[in-house]
C-alpha cells in the first residue's frame, strides 16, 4: 500500500479495532493510513469475525506476533479490496469486552499537585506513594468507547450546612493511557514486570471522567466510588505493545527509595507518548507519558501480586498523566489550580465542564527510529444531568 511517510498509522503500527461496515455485522479490523482492513476478509480466520478482539487476544503473545507478521506483510504489497474500508465509511465500537477495571495513580507531577491543592499544609505525596502504585477499584460496566456522550452525574457533596444531593458542578477528565489484558493467568501466579508484553496486549486512550465535588465528599476513607463510577471512556484503536516496544524509555525516577523486588524492571517500561487535550476544539494541555514514575509494567506486577487473576479484557488506567509544567496537566482541576485560576476557553473564562462542552484526546508514540504511531481520537461530549 502506498502510504504517507508521515502517517500515524502505518506498519510499524497497525492498531486493532472493531468496526462495522454499512449493513455489516461488527468484526475486527487494524487500521493502516486512512483505512480499515478487515482481518476476517484478508486472513480468512474466524476468530476475526467477532464483535470484539478477546478471542483474539485470549490466544496469547506468540499468536500476536504471527499475527501482526502477516498484516505487515500484507500490507508491504496490496490488500485485496474487499477487505479494505474508509476509516469514515465505517462504525467503530469498544474494541474488547471489559473483564474488569483498575485506575492507577502513577503520575509523581500529578499526585503531587494534588496533594498541594487537598492539602496545603503537608507533604505533597503521602508516605506510601513511591513505594507502590496506588490505585482503585473502578466499574467494568461504564467503559465507554469515544463518541459516546457523557451525563452529568447526580450524588451528594459538601454543602455549607450538611450535604446537599444534585448534578456535580466540578466535572472534570483525566488524560490517562489504559492497558488491555490479552493473555490472563489463573489466581495465585503473579506476573513479572519482564513479563509484561506476554500478557498485555496493547493501550489506549482512557479518559476517567470525574465528579470532583462528588469525590471529595465520598473518598475519605475508602477511595473514589461515585465520583468516578459513572464514566470511562476508551478510544477505539488498540495500539499493540509490539508496536509500543519501540517507543520506549527510561523511567525518570525511582532511585530513591529503590522499588521493592517484585517491582524491578531489568529494562524499565517508561514510554516516550504525548497527549493533546482539547476543550471545545481548543487545545489547551500536553501531557507527557514519558514523565510518569510508574511504568504499566510495574502496575500489572502490583495489580497481581496479591494472588489476583489477571483476566483476558482487564483494563487499567495509568492515573491522570501530568508533566513538570503547567501546560502539561492532564486534568482541568490541575490546569485551573481547582478553580482558582481560570483557563481563558474560546474566549470564555472556565474551570470545569459545562453542559455541552466537548473533549477531545489525541495520543502519539514516538519510537526510537523517529516513527510516530497514532492513537486516534478519543471524543466525549456532556449531557446534563437527568435524576436532578
Amino acid at each position: 500500500m502506498n502510504l504517507p511517510p508521515d502517517s500515524l498509522f502505518g506498519p510499524e503500527n497497525l492498531p486493532y479495532g472493531v468496526f462495522s461496515p454499512a449493513g455489516g455485522a461488527p468484526r475486527v479490523g487494524v487500521r493502516i493510513g486512512d483505512q480499515v482492513l478487515d482481518l476476517s476478509v484478508a486472513l480468512g480466520d474466524e476468530v476475526f469475525a467477532a464483535p470484539a478482539l478477546n478471542a483474539f487476544m485470549a490466544q496469547g503473545h506468540d499468536r500476536w506476533v504471527e499475527v501482526r507478521r502477516r498484516i505487515q506483510d500484507l500490507v508491504a504489497g496490496e490488500p485485496p479490496a474487499a477487505a479494505l474500508h474508509p476509516v469514515g465509511e465505517v462504525t467503530l465500537h469498544l474494541p474488547f469486552e471489559v473483564a474488569d477495571y483498575v485506575d492507577f495513580y502513577a503520575s509523581e507531577h500529578h499526585a503531587s499537585n494534588v496533594g498541594r491543592l487537598f492539602r496545603p499544609d503537608a507533604e505533597p505525596l503521602l508516605p506510601n506513594w513511591k513505594h507502590l502504585p496506588v490505585g482503585y477499584h473502578g466499574r467494568a460496566g461504564t467503559i465507554y468507547v469515544s463518541g459516546t456522550d457523557v451525563v452529568r452525574p447526580c450524588g451528594q457533596r459538601k454543602g455549607p450546612d450538611g450535604p446537599v444531593f444534585g448534578p456535580s458542578t466540578r466535572l472534570d477528565i483525566e488524560a490517562e493511557l489504559g492497558f488491555v489484558v490479552g493473555a490472563g493467568t489463573p489466581a495465585n501466579s503473579p506476573i513479572s514486570p519482564d513479563e509484561f508484553p506476554r500478557h498485555v496486549f496493547g493501550a489506549v486512550l482512557l479518559n476517567d471522567w470525574s465528579a470532583r465535588d462528588i469525590q471529595a465528599w465520598e473518598y475519605v476513607p475508602l477511595g473514589p466510588n461515585l465520583g468516578k463510577s459513572f464514566a470511562t471512556s476508551v478510544s477505539p484503536w488498540v495500539v499493540p505493545i509490539l508496536a509500543l516496544d519501540g517507543a520506549r524509555i527510561p523511567l525518570p525516577g525511582q532511585t530513591d527509595p529503590v522499588p521493592l523486588p517484585y517491582l524491578a524492571e531489568s529494562r524499565p517500561w517508561g514510554l516516550d507518548i504525548e497527549v493533546t487535550v482539547r476543550w471545545n476544539g481548543q487545545e489547551v494541555a500536553r501531557p507527557p507519558f514519558r514523565e510518569m514514575y510508574w511504568s504499566p509494567a510495574q502496575m500489572l506486577a502490583h495489580l497481581t501480586v496479591n494472588g489476583a487473576p489477571a483476566r483476558t479484557g482487564d483494563l487499567y488506567g495509568s492515573g491522570t498523566i501530568s508533566g513538570p509544567e503547567p501546560a502539561e496537566r492532564g486534568s482541568f482541576l490541575e490546569l485551573s489550580w481547582g478553580g482558582r485560576d481560570p483557563l481563558t476557553v474560546n474566549g470564555e473564562s472556565r474551570t470545569f465542564l459545562e453542559d455541552g462542552d466537548e473533549v477531545v484526546f489525541e495520543g502519539v508514540a514516538t519510537t526510537a527510529s523517529g516513527a510516530k504511531l497514532g492513537f486516534g481520537e478519543l471524543r466525549g461530549r456532556v449531557l446534563p444531568a437527568r435524576h436532578a
